[in-house]
């Protein structure tokens, strides 16, 4: 099997309305679909990235923490790639959001930085 590229990535949320927020309106992801699961009581919302690139919001009665520090076996983080990272920073400061200072990849060159989500989950800006 050779992947093609990455179709979407799927989060559990514990507040919908605070991440659907972050995601849509702090990232400006734009919404593909939002439904309302009501056997699950669950909502699920797709959003797009300007590539294509999908995330899957869900959210779920009473899910457990994320295990993040220490870190723990799974997935480690989620990057966006950027045009200009200091707009990028500037722009999630504009929105109160914490954001770890800018470094350099050794291996790379290239400049990157880390937030959170709402609920915890390290996002990283990697600048193009």
């Amino acid at each position: 099997m050779k992947p093609l590229r990455t179709h979407h990535v799927a989060i559990i949320v514990s507040n919908y309305e605070v991440s659907r927020r972050f995601y849509t309106q702090i990232l400006g992801l734009e919404v593909v679909s939002e439904v309302y699961r009501k056997e699950r009581n669950s909502y699920k919302l797709d959003l797009r990235l300007p590539d294509g690139t999908q995330i899957e919001l869900f959210s779920f009665p009473d899910p457990p923490k994320r295990l993040s520090y220490p870190e723990a076996c799974g997935l480690r983080h989620l990057a966006f790639e950027v045009a200009d990272i200091e707009e990028a920073v500037a722009d999630l400061h504009g929105h109160d959001v914490r954001v770890e200072p800018i470094r350099v990849d050794e291996h790379t060159g290239k400049r990157f930085t880390f937030f959170a989500d709402p609920d915890g989950l390290p996002l990283e800006l990697y600048e193009r």
